[in-house]
Parts: structure tokens; sequence; C-alpha cells
């Protein structure tokens, strides 16, 4: 007679548990299922454990998902296998999860899984030919609503990928701060810190915001774009704005945290009496410090003017990199006219349209190409031609004619000094 009897998981089968888990992690191969869900299901979906006097010696898992069941988790202490124990554990949980609809319960294990026996005993049937593929949502439930509450989002994955150009920058980026962030394990076998806060700074319209947005897409973090201006009525209370903001960031798992013209906030502090704008850049100075504290985090700071930023802002200790982003060369102009021209467009010299629109930023290229085809269109219509193929060649030349660049010649200069005299890469 079999001194081990089956009943339901009791909530202080806990440890019993984490026990037999270990036990499988050790012997055969990491569980498909981490203790953590394993232990989820335990008090909220199906579990049955096998007992022997006051020890736990067995236990089955199992979650149904509409008449789909699975078997989360089936383990028998090392002791006590070859008593049949496992195939009565299967038997239990079947009956327990068959009134919940299950018409179909199917278990995966790890290759090295030696107890096949015990299921093709049950009656379940060994799939040949499949592929188990898993991936991990980034972001979970309850951090989704802390995003809500401060208009923060998940980007679409690829917004890196669709960066167009640029190389240089994105391979520095890549180098600096993806790489280390994205793989911390192997950044501490070599000694590297993960950046914690980074200034990007260039003319207007370079794609600044465009690139903070991509590195959080690349990571897979949430992204929270901070507003000074919208986070309090008055420039008093600013400050205090300020750091309820970063406290409800830090309970985040994973975030890049984007300021825009961060200038607004962390201008040279001169005159007497203070103004009211000091005291914000004090309390920043505040935060960044804290906030370096925090892992998996990442603030991006941009800025258009950065001569005009207080020096104690950029100073070793608060920001890892300060890295300029220019304007596009060649290469990235040709990415960026090649996302604009629509397929219909034919004959249309895109390296002419490169050469031509040399000193504009990203920006100006989408400006003029919105206002070629946007012209193209009306022209057609109004000419009753309105199924023709789309814009042509003079369209785009009118269009860049027609259009200002952003970034003056001196502007353009004064950034190359910058980034002699600020950057650091």
């Amino acid at each position: 007679m079999a001194n081990w009897r089956i009943r339901d998981y009791h909530a202080d089968d806990v440890d019993g548990i984490l026990r037999l888990w270990e036990q499988v992690a050790a012997a055969d191969a990491e569980p498909v299922y981490n203790l953590a869900e394993v232990l989820a299901s335990c008090a909220k979906d199906h579990a049955v454990v096998a007992v022997s006097g006051d020890h736990i010696v067995g236990a089955a898992v199992g979650r149904a998902a509409h008449a789909q069941g699975w078997v989360v988790f089936l383990a028998t202490a090392a002791d006590s296998r070859g008593r049949g124990i496992g195939s009565s554990l299967l038997a239990a949980l079947e009956a327990r999860m068959a009134p919940s609809g299950v018409a179909k319960l199917s278990a995966l294990m790890p290759a090295a899984e030696t107890r096949v026996g015990v299921f093709l005993h049950q009656g379940f049937e060994l799939k040949q030919d499949l592929h188990y593929f898993e991936r991990h949502i980034p972001v979970q439930r309850e951090e989704l609503k802390l995003l809500a509450e401060l208009g923060g989002r998940v980007l679409p994955r690829g917004l890196w990928d669709a960066v167009g150009g640029m190389t240089a920058e994105k391979e520095l980026l890549e180098r600096r701060l993806v790489l280390p962030l994205a793989q911390p394990e192997l950044a501490e076998r070599f000694g590297v810190a993960p950046p914690r806060a980074v200034v990007l700074f260039g003319p207007p319209g370079t794609g600044k915001t465009t690139f903070a947005k991509a590195i959080a897409s690349r990571l897979e973090w949430s992204f929270v774009e901070v507003f000074p201006s919208r986070l309090a009525a008055t420039p008093g209370a600013l400050a205090g704005a300020l750091r309820e903001t970063f406290l409800t960031i830090s309970e985040l798992e994973h975030a890049v945290v984007f300021i825009d013209e961060v200038e607004e906030i962390a201008s040279h502090r001169q005159g007497e009496p203070p103004s009211p704008t000091q005291g914000v850049t004090n309390e920043l100075l505040k935060i960044i410090p804290a906030f370096r504290e925090q892992p998996d985090r990442l603030l991006i700071c941009a800025t258009n003017f950065i001569r005009s930023l207080d020096s104690a802002f950029l100073r070793h200790g608060r920001f890892d990199y300060v890295i300029p982003i220019g304007l596009p060369d060649e290469e990235a102009r040709t990415a960026i006219w090649g996302r604009y021209i629509p397929a219909a467009a034919v004959d249309i010299d895109v390296s002419a349209l490169v050469e031509m629109t040399d000193g504009f930023s990203p920006a100006d290229i989408e400006y003029a190409a919105r206002k070629a085809s946007q012209s193209a269109l009306e022209n057609a219509v109004h000419s009753g031609e309105a199924d023709a193929r789309g814009p042509h060649m003079e369209d785009y030349t009118a269009a860049i004619a027609a259009t200002r660049a952003t970034v003056s010649p001196e502007v353009a200069a004064e950034f190359l000094e910058d980034i002699k005299t600020v950057g650091r890469l």
C-alpha cells in the first residue's frame, strides 16, 4: 500500500514547491516556466501535491486558457521516483482541470527531461517536429498604469532601424549607450558601468528627439517625455512637480526619460534676486544624482543651445556623455529623401536632390518633400490629370528653392566649435 497521498495545493505548501523546483533545475534543466510563474499558478490556477507524512514529494500545476490546458510544472522528489507518483499527479491534475472546460491538456518540458514515460503512461502523445517560441513582454500591466499617469508609452519596435542614414551617430549611440544597457552582465564583466544620463546637443531639427525614441525602442524600455512647462501652473510650483514626477518614474522597471529643450530649466543661474527658474535648476541638479543610483534607467536631455546651459549641469558625474547630433551627411540625406519620395514618382534624380539639400536638417528635407507632393497633387487635380503618376523632378526642385534652411552657416560653425569645447564622447 502506498505511503503517500494526493491532495489539493495549500498556501503553506510554498516551501515544498520551491524545493521541488530547485531539484528539477539542478538535476535536469531549467524548467520552461520560471518559479514565479509556477507559484502564481499554484495560487490562482490548478495545483495538486503528493504528500508523504509531512513532506511534499511531488507536485503538478496546470493553467487553463479557454479549452487549452497546460501543465506548468510536474515534479517528483528524487528519492520518491518510480513509485507511480508522477502518473497519479497528472491524473489528479486532469480531474481538477476538466470542469473548467479544458478539451486538450499539453505540456512543454526541457529537452533534458527524463520522465517522458510518465506522460506517455497517462495517454499523452509525444509530438515531433515542433518549435517552441517565447518572448518576454518587457512592460507589464501594472507598469502600464504608471506610464499612463506619467503620459509615457511603450514605443513600437523597429524605430532604431527606421532612422535613415546618420550612420556615425547611430554607431556611436549603439556602442556607448545601447550595448552596455542591453547587455549589463557583459558590460560588468569588462568593468563598464552602463550610462545613466546623457545630453544630445545640436542645431534644431537634427533628430535628437527621434534618436531618444529610437533608443527606447531599441532597448524595449518605457519612454517618458517630461515637459517642464506642463508640470505646474506657476514657476514656483515647478520644482516640486518635477520632483514628484521623478519619484513616480522610479517605480518603473525600465525607462528612458527624455527632457527636450532642457535649457528652459537648466540655463545659467544669475541675477539678484534669483529668478523662479533657478529653483527648478537647483532641483534638477539634485534629481540627477538620485536618478543615477537606479539601475535600468537612462535620462536623455536634448538642447539646441548648449552654450546656455548652467556650467554645473554638464559637469562630470552628472552626465556620462555629451553627444553632438549634427546635420545629415550625404548618406543620411539620401536615406531621408528615399523615405518621402512616393513609389509612383518616376525619373527623380535623388543624387541631385541630395546635393541641393546640403545644409538642410532632416526636418527641412521632410518639409520640402511634403511641399513637393502637395504641390504636385494640387496641380494634377487643377489640370484634370488626377491620374498622373505623381510628383516630378521640377516639383522637388521648386520646393527646395522655396524652403529656408533652419540652420544658418553661423549656427553650423558654432556647433562645430561646441563639439570641441563641450562634446564628451
